[in-house]
């Protein structure tokens, strides 16, 4: 059995968006019980990451290792069609990816005790994102 959803998200920017209750509705709207979840974030400058959901700083620390990495406005990046955030933006859902799967046991998605699902947010003005969830299973 396939199920597949879409979840439309507003972002207030940069940052980190938890979205792991979402998630956890999906597979159990999808009355799958064993299997697993994918999810896809259908954008070049977003991403989703596992991640501490208990201490906020861990997410916060990611970011100032990326902001480091890949700094807005660096005069490296030519592609700045969109402003000093583009590439940096591109780079960095490149670097933590588009796409994870989770597995699914007994209709909810098997995480560790400290984590939780995120939508990446890399450019610095609100966006409207969509992720692609396929559940698959029986």
């Amino acid at each position: 059995m396939i199920a597949q959803r879409t979840l439309t998200l507003s972002t207030r920017g940069r940052g980190t968006y938890d979205i792991t209750h979402q998630v956890r509705e999906q597979i159990r709207e999808s009355a799958i019980r064993l299997g697993t979840c994918h999810l896809f974030v259908q954008h070049t400058s977003a991403s989703l990451v596992v991640c501490e959901n208990a201490d906020p700083t861990v997410r916060r620390d990611l970011e100032a290792f990326l902001a480091r990495l890949a700094p807005d406005g660096d005069r490296l990046f030519q592609h700045t069609d969109e402003g000093p955030d583009d590439m940096p933006a591109h780079l960095r859902a490149i670097l933590t990816n588009m796409d994870l799967t989770v597995p699914v046991r007994d209709g909810d998605c098997l995480l560790g005790t400290w984590q939780g699902i995120y939508l990446y947010e890399h450019r610095t003005h609100p966006h409207r994102r969509c992720i692609i969830l396929t559940i698959s299973g029986q």
